[in-house]
């Protein structure tokens, strides 16, 4: 059977609060001791099944999970045993018994997870929904991590339902999107306590540096990961998949900046989070522009909500990068101390990733990315998208006379037989659309050293989209092909990047020479890094330009 649920994480702060108004009407308590099953080489994480036994009161359940077709659903086999006693024999000749047929190595207790529950009922006018109020320990070894987690499980009626109930909990009470599961936290606790183990069994004077290397690993950022496309998806389909993993690279950088795990008892979100963040953001705003006139316009919260969210958090990068890559060059180069004096942002990122306002925004992209919804057709049958029509126009209509229809008679004539399905229709889609941003990437950066300072900035931007949104059609397009051109491209958007950051801190350097003469030393070397770039943007362009085709 499948489950659809959301989870959300409660804040220290908020736990109180949301016990108290899970109380305000009848509530079951109920205590869940759970023991969770691997390989010693992960061989079911590996797989995405998670397997547990589970005493819920006085009774015990064994349970297999699996991912389902989307970011809120499950699915999930369950058995009841008479004791903790792991039968796998209960998965023959069900959908799982070939991937736990071919697991070599010896199953064993992995990680467990001590919970106190309370269960409660809502409705929503789109069904009923259960909340599940979840606190307690999650244990590796000797290390730990704490759960504290509201679930909300469609119990009848229609998904919005779910995303109804969780958004008013979420305004009230701060909760915060995780993504993870119990047993995905789990896995990666378990990794941990063998890496230390492992570290600890080597002898050395760098032991506590290994140690530190491998908590810090823990919470590594989330970089992008690869999308794989099927030719005959439609658009929508596209566009969900791509979207559900643009928005879990940014759920997962937040969650960490917003101390989920941690609770301020490590710090474990830093600036390489906010850059994987606003990564996700990037790609999530080029998949758009990828597909629209392809899938209905997106709504202007979800737009107005990526506006504001990504200065919010560019203004942290832009300080990041001046305190982490351009004062230190600086410095190596013999630039004078110069107090660091920039004001800060007007939110660090910490508050803008737990915030109401962001949260809520994430809760509005999942929903909207399980079923993005297809292109409204205009009157002459072409997909409209933000008023214009797309890549080809519609062909005017046949007036019954032979002329040519006025634009107040559109008749529309219906063929006897549906034309046949063209399995490629989504590879030649993208492949046509990138090649004409290709074009204009590279007519613009042939002209490179002309261009001013916006302009460059446009152009960077155009270039970045190009680079997601080949990223996102990869699994389409020739393998062979696109190796070189990545590279290319991925020169030119090194060395824009680069001279972004300058740009940002010359405008930081020219604010400090009234206060700080050496802020003089700053700028000379910034201007003469930024002609040396310029140089090498303009052959980086022109190289591009004279590559090879990839879209055929």
């Amino acid at each position: 059977m499948s489950e659809q649920e959301l989870k959300l994480h409660v804040p220290a702060a908020s736990r109180q609060a949301v016990l108290r108004e899970i109380k305000q009407r009848e509530a079951t308590r109920i205590r869940l001791h759970a023991m969770y099953f691997d390989t010693p080489e992960r061989e079911l994480a590996r797989a995405r099944i998670a397997i547990r036994l589970r005493q819920e009161g006085r009774d015990w359940v064994q349970t297999l999970k699996m991912p389902g077709i989307n970011a809120i659903t499950r699915i999930e086999l369950n058995h009841p045993r008479p004791g903790p006693v792991l039968d796998l024999s209960v998965y023959a000749g069900t959908e799982v018994e070939a991937a736990l047929s071919a697991i070599k190595g010896e199953l064993g207790l992995r990680y467990e997870t001590d919970v106190q529950r309370l269960l409660r009922k809502v409705r929503t006018r789109y069904g009923t929904v259960e909340l599940a109020y979840d606190t307690g320990i999650l244990r590796a070894g000797a290390l730990e991590l704490p759960i504290s987690e509201l679930e909300f499980e469609l119990v009848s009626g229609r998904p919005a339902a779910i995303f109804a109930a969780a958004r008013g909990w979420q305004q009230r009470h701060a909760l915060v999107l995780d993504p993870r599961s119990k047993s995905e936290r789990g896995d990666a606790l378990a990794q941990l306590a063998q890496r230390l183990a492992d570290a600890d069994a080597i002898p050395g004077e760098d032991l506590e540096a290994r140690r530190a290397q491998a908590i810090a690993q823990f919470w590594a950022p989330r970089g992008a990961a690869a999308v794989k496309l099927r030719e005959d998806m439609t658009p929508s389909q596209a566009m969900a998949r791509i979207a559900a993993e643009c928005l879990d690279q940014i759920a997962r950088n937040a969650s960490v900046l917003a101390e989920v795990d941690t609770e301020d008892a490590y710090r474990a979100g830093n600036s390489e989070h906010v850059h994987q963040l606003r990564v996700g953001v990037r790609r999530l705003r080029s998949a758009w522009k990828l597909f629209d006139g392809w899938i209905a316009p997106v709504s202007e919260g979800l737009l107005q909500g990526v506006r504001t969210h990504f200065a919010a958090f560019g203004a942290n990068r832009d300080q990041d990068v001046l305190n982490e890559t351009v004062a230190p060059a600086l410095m190596r180069a013999g630039m004078p101390v110069i107090p660091m004096e920039a004001a800060p942002p007007e939110q660090d990122a910490r508050s803008i990733a737990g915030g109401k306002a962001f949260q809520a925004w994430l809760l509005d992209l999942l929903e909207w990315s399980l079923d993005v919804p297809p292109a409204v057709p205009s009157s002459g049958g072409q997909p409209i998208a933000n008023g214009t029509p797309s890549d080809t126009a519609p062909e005017p209509a046949i007036r019954l006379d032979g002329g040519v229809a006025g634009p107040s008679v559109r008749p529309t004539i219906i063929p006897m037989l549906a034309p046949e399905p063209d399995p490629q229709r989504l590879r030649k889609q993208l492949a046509r659309r990138l090649h004409r941003w290709h074009g204009k990437v590279a007519d613009q950066g042939t002209q490179f050293a002309t261009l001013d300072i916006p302009a460059r900035h446009e152009l960077r931007k155009r270039g970045k989209r190009l680079r997601y949104s080949l990223a996102f059609a990869e699994s389409l397009l020739p393998a062979g092909k696109l190796r070189g051109y990545r590279k290319l491209l991925s020169r030119v958007q090194d060395i824009l990047g680069e001279i972004n950051d300058l740009a940002v801190a010359k405008d930081y350097y020219e604010s400090c020479t009234a206060t700080h003469p050496q802020a003089w030393f700053a700028l000379g070397w910034i201007s003469a890094r930024l002609e040396e770039l310029a140089e090498d943007a303009q052959r980086a362009f022109d190289d591009l330009a004279a590559s090879k085709p990839f879209w055929k």
